[in-house]
């Protein structure tokens, strides 16, 4: 077989597991009968030519016991992540489809995948009986008994017994949350019970691509850590979080109850243009066209009831939807809307500006921050050659235009928790700080290396820079700072990144001879084909990015990040290229230390950081919570307490108020919450204070004081004083 890789190459870090989706319905769904397609089979068989074959994936392992094992192990714990429903005589039943392994993955015979998930839905059902049992009982939370949550190493219950005392402190905790809630035994019991039959609602939801996706994806995980395969509907989920744009009516929806529910009305979508709906309405119905019949969607999975809403730009649809004041027996009104192309704006480039006090009675300094989520860009607006494009770069790009007519001293980017994206875009948005020259390089699978580089003269930002990352910033974030680096083109501020170095590329299965990419039949492989490089020559993968100013650990290395993947790429390097070196900050560090440790020992939001990271790792390292109410109570006053001493502080201290010290944890799931309160809950989040990206524009604020007052230093660190490049003025 004989494909031909797209140019459009990703730098992807984390994609979250496929997991099984929990809806809360109470109408009971028409059972199918799961079976394989013909189509799924055909998809097997290609993803095994990709996979097995060197010319498309960077480290191919040919289908032999050793990778059939590992599959089989793997599918078992995306259905059975913790280890409460198989029992280790069901494992020991899977024995002959283990042995099948291998031989159905190269024929597409996905008989054994099946019928593994048949007894997996059977012992669900099992399990939510006997937990819907336990809540007829009263529960004694006097004892010492604990229940320990992390059961990812632990071995397969040896029987039903052992399964049962399993699934009772696992009630007793759900119980003891909502009674520490506030909750009456009378409602805790409803809750509990309708929470533990939508599961059984959830099973039953399932599709055939559900399973085929799980199956198939403990065989690409198999192959490495960031190797997925995506069913026609996760492809599109993810072209379009990656474009941050879609075509539909602009609300972001949630399933509660049998029904699906506004969340959000996303600002500028037609949605929000007709201001008909809001937060909170209830979609019944959905009809195509401005007098199509309306199909009733109550009880549909959510993502069935997006799907119909959804359709091509210029086209209407017809919902049938009741006002959220009017309760679930509400009348239904009917609201026609205009599909257009909907901006995701609250996933793009952000700014905001910080005023640092001047060092020593000096000048005050201002810093820009640009928090960057992710390196975005629309993978089909670029092969349309359009010119407006959604991209992370020209976002960025137009932020800093902004900061330089308002006068910014420096400029901080904001990595963390960005997992990555566009490997394009890293290469693009480095372009904005350096004068050309190489930014990443890239080894494929038969050795060859290749430099990505810069080739725009000119620079959007010429003046003092630092990068902030942590654990969460992987790949396409790790491409970039490590080159703001390696060029001493900016600080780089914060803990040790993910440590993932390789790259991947989307491959559609329809381009390959038999299929048709207009009828979407096959999905989509994530494949990993090559390892990237700094242009020093090291790599990031296991290792990451090391920061220059370090703070302290929020998560170890072995709790999060790419070593903590059985099957990941060693660490590696190659040879250095060429490049130009703006500056050496080693000389400067010693000092910048000084101050950031001098300066966060009075700042009592950054002390509170570390007091939290502190105590949330020694809970986590417990691997249990105890379900001794007294404990869990004294645990709780104790949060509740410290939350109003620290808002007390804030007022006192003339600091920003944290909007959200009076949350408390209600024992809910999301889909049992009020969703315009939760959505509310959400959006304040993202307004507490920050003390670690206000910290890292002080650095930045030293920095510049530093060089500006320190000539010699500053001869000695900017290396290149004959540049565009303005660190001191």
């Amino acid at each position: 077989m004989k494909f031909k890789i797209p140019a459009f190459l990703l730098a992807l870090a984390l994609t979250a597991p496929l997991a099984f989706m929990a809806y809360a319905d109470q109408a009971q769904p028409q059972e199918q009968a799961l079976a394989p397609t013909a189509d799924q089979s055909t998809a097997t068989r290609l993803v095994y030519g990709l996979l097995s074959d060197s010319r498309f994936a960077y480290r191919p392992k040919p289908m032999n016991a050793g990778l059939a094992d590992d599959v089989f192990k793997r599918y078992l714990e995306s259905l059975d992540t913790s280890k409460q429903y198989f029992t280790q005589a069901d494992i020991d039943s899977f024995t002959p489809y283990k042995a099948q392994m291998a031989d159905a993955i190269r024929n597409g015979d996905l008989t054994p995948a099946y019928a593994i998930f048949d007894v997996y839905k059977q012992r669900l059902g099992e399990r939510v009986t006997y937990a819907r049992q336990l809540l007829d009982q009263d529960f004694d939370f006097t004892g010492h008994e604990r229940w320990e949550y992390d059961r990812k190493k632990a071995p397969w219950p040896a029987d039903t017994g052992e399964l049962n005392e399993l699934w009772r402190k696992s009630v007793m905790n759900d119980w003891l949350r909502l009674k520490l809630a506030g909750k009456r035994p009378a409602d805790i019991r409803a809750t509990l019970d309708k929470r533990y039959a939508n599961m059984v609602q959830s099973i039953g939801e399932l599709k055939s691509e559900d399973i085929f996706s799980l199956f198939l994806n403990g065989y690409t995980r198999a192959i490495d850590p960031h190797t997925d395969y995506f069913t026609p509907r996760t492809a599109e989920n993810f072209n379009q979080a990656m474009s941050l744009s879609l075509e539909g009516i602009g609300a972001q929806l949630q399933k509660q109850d049998d029904v699906v529910v506004i969340r959000e009305i996303i600002p500028g979508g037609p949605a929000a243009l007709d201001g008909t709906l809001k937060p909170g309405d209830r979609i019944v119905g959905v009809g195509q066209g401005a007098n199509g019949a309306i199909e009733d969607v109550i009880g549909w999975r959510i993502d069935d009831v997006v799907a119909k809403i959804r359709g091509n730009k210029g086209t209407q649809v017809r919902l049938e939807y009741i006002p959220a004041e009017r309760g679930v027996d509400g009348t239904h009104h009917t609201v026609v809307i205009t599909r257009q192309r909907v901006q995701l704006s609250e996933q793009a480039a952000k700014s905001k500006t910080y005023t640092i006090p001047g060092a020593d009675g000096g000048s005050e300094r201002r810093i820009g921050v640009i928090e960057l989520p992710a390196f975005y860009q629309d993978f089909e607006g670029r092969r349309r050659n359009s010119d407006d494009y959604t991209s992370a770069t020209r976002d960025v790009a137009n932020l800093l235009k902004q900061f330089k007519q308002e006068g910014m001293d420096g400029v901080v980017m904001d990595l963390r928790n960005n997992g990555g994206g566009s490997l394009d875009e890293a290469v693009q948005l480095t372009g904005l700080f350096i004068d050309q020259g190489p930014v990443v390089q890239e080894r494929e699978s038969g050795g060859r290396i290749t430099i990505n580089g810069d080739r725009k003269p000119g620079v959007a930002w010429d003046g003092p820079m630092a990068v902030l990352i942590n654990r969460g910033s992987a790949s396409a974030s790790e491409i970039f700072a490590g080159a703001m680096q390696d060029y001493g083109r900016a600080l780089v501020i914060g803990e040790t990144t993910f440590g993932k170095g390789t790259v991947q590329n989307i491959v559609n299965l329809d381009r390959w001879p038999g299929g048709d990419r207009n009828q979407q039949r096959f999905g989509q492989v994530k494949l990993t084909i090559a390892q990237f490089f700094r242009v020093s020559g090291s790599s990031t993968q296991h290792k990451g990015v090391e920061p220059d100013i370090a703070y302290p650990l929020s998560v170890d290395a072995s709790e999060f990040g790419e070593s903590t993947y059985d099957n990941a790429l060693p660490w590696s390097h190659i040879a250095d290229v060429p490049h130009q070196q703006y500056g050496n900050f080693a000389p400067m560090l010693p000092r910048l230390q000084e101050q950031h440790a001098a300066r966060i020992a009075h700042d009592v939001e950054f002390q509170w950081w570390i007091e939290d990271v502190d105590h949330y790792r020694e809970e986590t390292a417990k691997k249990y919570l105890t379900l001794n109410e007294n404990e869990r109570r004294a645990e709780r006053d104790r949060q509740e307490n410290q939350r109003r001493e620290r808002q007390a502080t804030r007022k006192a201290l003339g600091l920003e108020l944290d909007p959200l010290a009076d949350d408390n944890d209600d024992g809910l799931q999301a889909s049992e919450r009020d969703v315009v309160k939760d959505a509310a809950r959400e959006k304040a989040a993202e307004k507490r204070p920050d003390p670690l990206q206000r910290e890292g524009a002080a650095i930045l604020a030293n920095a510049i004081d530093m060089l500006g007052n320190d000539p010699p230093l500053s001869a000695q660190v900017l290396l290149e004083s004959g540049s565009a490049l303005r660190w001191a003025r």
